[in-house]
Parts: structure tokens; sequence; C-alpha cells
């Protein structure tokens, strides 16, 4: 997994590009966190599946905060990314949840 940041020139703006790797074997993929409201439901919150079977999504977040986040793969299993800046507990479950720093 990967987190790409890149701060804007223009606003207080970071585009964030979430990256899930094939390994993961999913068929489908959405992430949710602070920055939606952990809503799953939203279509513009499901990655866009790649030729190579890893899954992408680009979120432009305000600079300067900590977003916490986690991918639900097949609509089954919540999954953190690997290479987030760091995790916290999650607060309903026994969980970590994968948090992201723009």
């Amino acid at each position: 997994m990967a987190l790409v940041k890149k701060n804007l020139k223009t606003g207080n703006a970071c585009n964030v590009t979430f990256t899930l790797p094939p390994q993961a074997g999913a068929k489908e993929v959405r992430i949710a966190g602070d920055f939606n409201k952990w809503n799953v439901k939203d279509p513009a919150y499901k990655l866009k599946a790649k030729a190579d079977g890893s899954f992408y999504i680009t979120l432009k977040l305000e600079q300067g905060k900590e977003y916490q986040f986690r991918y639900l793969v097949d609509k089954k299993h919540w999954e953190n990314d690997w290479a987030a800046d760091k995790y916290v507990p999650a607060p309903n479950t026994n969980e970590e949840n994968s948090v992201v720093i723009t």
C-alpha cells in the first residue's frame, strides 16, 4: 500500500492518493474515514481498479490535519493501510484505524 501526498499551490489543500495493492485480492474497495464521516455507501469513495489488480483513489484533503481511515474490501472486511503515517485505536472496536497526516 502507499500514500502519496502532494501539497497544492493554491489554497490549503493536499491531494492524497491511497493505493491498495493487488496482493489484497480485492474485487471492490471503498475508503471511509473522517473525511467522509465514515460513509461507505457514497460512490465518490469507491476506489478505481487498475489492470494490475491494485486499487486507488485521490482525495483532496485540508493540509495540517490528521484523518483516520480504513478500506472496506469486497463489502466484507476492513483493512488498514500498511503504509499509514500512524495507527490509533478505533473508538468502537478492538482494532486500529490508519491515519494519514497531511
